[in-house]
């Protein structure tokens, strides 16, 4: 926005009218445009306090975090990738308990599985256009509430169709602001360093999940698995209802016009991001965004399509992990488990590193003259987790190949958890920074693309590695994950132009 259009409280109190020429353009897409428009309520300056990225530095941070740490949660224990070292241990059991067999309904068993990941594909093109009409707050509360209720329905399933709907509503109400709440937090040059912060939540949860899994499902039940998830998800509740704010501007412009038109009277003050639109024509336009971006812009489903490459690898490999280690080295599906340490390891190693690559790069690019900042200045990684992620593969898989002591074949996942990493926060910084007001609803889309790919590509990993070995299967894989590096290549000479043409580039 433009820091020298802008009313103040003490302006609007005795109605004073402006020429206002620098909002966004009038679209379904974006904030309406009125040449000259009276009453109009925005921002009091660069350092209004009331504006989210004047936040106390703590404070922002803090609520990072906090967005981190709830979907640490909603993700750490229920995701099919890492079923095979959580629920699905207990899916005979809990086949057993429901009067039905798994071994003469393996189809049924598979959907107890999978049904979290549909959910999850579908969840977010509601929730997250819905964010960016009515606020953070209020979505994030009621996706809270209906995750815990969903969790709690799950443990206390009495039979395998309420069992199903249960897991799929819990995938239904996972929600993912990090995307939103970076970007309305934090100035551009910190939304990296807070896509970071906010990543260490949904890439650790895959691996703790299934430690933690792998040992709850040998000492208690399948349904204390939901169990803990469900007690969790309470407390994580209680935390958002007590502790999180609401940041989203345009929210929060409403509710300053609507304070100075009851202190003032003056019924024609508004807040520069309402549109002429009805609510009705607003909700419409809201739920169908994600798909118009997705289909409407080439950039959005490039990048989709290579994260959701590294996530269906990181995917087959969770599938597998339990099954390969179990008959390679004789673990039990507790100890397991604990081979998920390699992908852990790598993520934190791949965070650091990104982190320190983006700073060097910036000061670099300053010290070259470059000041503009671009959303293309995010996709360099790719070009490193392109090849990382294809020596990872090859070391993991010829590892096992040769039944080379087991911390090996670890250490090749935690190459390829390093990969996976830049991917995730190369494409979703970039997302944030090309789709800035609708960051939430891009970043919805490129969820339900990685979702797809994470559901069916894993479905071939038994064929996979029944045909051409541990060996050969996995290095088939990391000769594909190398087509991204001279991809990557053609992304960054031609990115811009690609992004340039779309309508739904909303770079302000």
């Amino acid at each position: 926005m433009e820091k020298d259009a802008v009313l103040t409280e003490s302006q609007l109190s005795v109605g004073v009218e402006c020429t206002w020429d620098s909002s966004p353009p009038s679209t379904d897409e974006q904030p309406s445009r009125a040449i000259h428009t009276e009453n109009l309520v925005d921002w009091e300056g660069p350092h209004d306090p009331q504006n989210p990225q004047n936040w106390p530095s703590g404070k922002r941070w803090g609520l990072i975090v906090l967005v981190s740490a709830i979907t640490f949660n909603q993700c750490a224990f229920l995701l099919p990738a890492m079923a095979s070292t959580i629920f699905a241990p207990g899916v005979p059991q809990a086949m057993r308990d429901l009067h039905s067999s798994a071994a003469s309904s393996p189809a049924v068993a598979t959907l107890l599985v999978s049904i979290f990941v549909i959910g999850l594909a579908v969840g977010p093109l509601f929730l997250a256009p819905l964010s960016e009409l009515y606020g953070r707050v209020p979505l994030m509360h009621a996706s809270n509430v209906a995750f815990l209720v969903a969790a709690v329905l799950a443990a206390v399933s009495v039979n395998i169709p309420m069992l199903i709907v249960a897991r799929l509503a819990m995938g239904a109400s996972t929600i993912s602001l990090g995307g939103g709440y970076a970007t309305d937090l934090m100035e551009p040059e910190m939304r990296g360093r807070a896509m970071n912060v906010w990543t260490v939540g949904p890439v650790l949860a895959p691996v703790v999940g299934p430690i933690a899994g792998g040992f709850i499902s040998l000492r208690t039940t399948w349904r204390w698995t939901f169990g803990l998830v469900a007690i969790v998800g309470a407390v994580a509740a209680i935390v958002c209802f007590f502790f999180l704010p609401e940041t989203y501007p345009p929210r929060l412009l409403q509710r300053k016009a609507a304070r100075l038109r009851a202190g003032t009277g003056n019924m024609l003050l508004r807040s520069r991001y309402d549109s002429p639109q009805t609510p009705a024509q607003l909700l419409r336009a809201s739920l169908v965004r994600p798909t118009r971006m997705l289909l409407g812009s080439p950039m959005l489903g490039i990048v989709s399509v290579f994260l959701a490459v590294a996530y269906s690898y990181m995917y087959l490999m969770f599938t597998t992990f339990t099954e390969v280690f179990e008959a390679a080295y004789g673990f039990d599906p507790g100890h397991a488990g604990l081979a998920y340490l390699g992908l852990g390891i790598g993520s934190l190693v791949g965070q650091y590193t990104y982190d320190v690559f983006v700073v060097w790069r910036r000061r670099r690019r300053l010290a070259q003259g470059h000041h503009a900042r671009r959303p293309e200045d995010h996709l360099p990684p790719l070009l490193a987790a392109g090849l990382l992620l294809s020596v990872g593969l090859f070391w993991y898989g010829w590892a096992l190949e040769y039944r080379v002591h087991w911390v090996v074949p670890i250490v090749g996942t935690g190459v390829c958890g390093v990969a996976i990493t830049y991917f995730f926060l190369a494409v979703q910084t970039y997302l944030i920074e090309a789709f800035t007001l609708y960051a939430a609803s891009a970043l919805a889309a490129n969820t339900v693309v990685r979702c797809v790919f994470g559901v069916t590509v894993p479905l071939a990993g038994p064929s996979l590695y029944s045909r051409l070995g541990l060996g050969w299967g996995n290095s088939l894989l990391g000769f594909l994950a190398l087509a991204v590096v001279p991809a990557s290549l053609w992304l960054l000479r031609n990115g811009e132009r690609i992004r340039s043409t779309s309508r739904f580039d909303a770079q302000v």
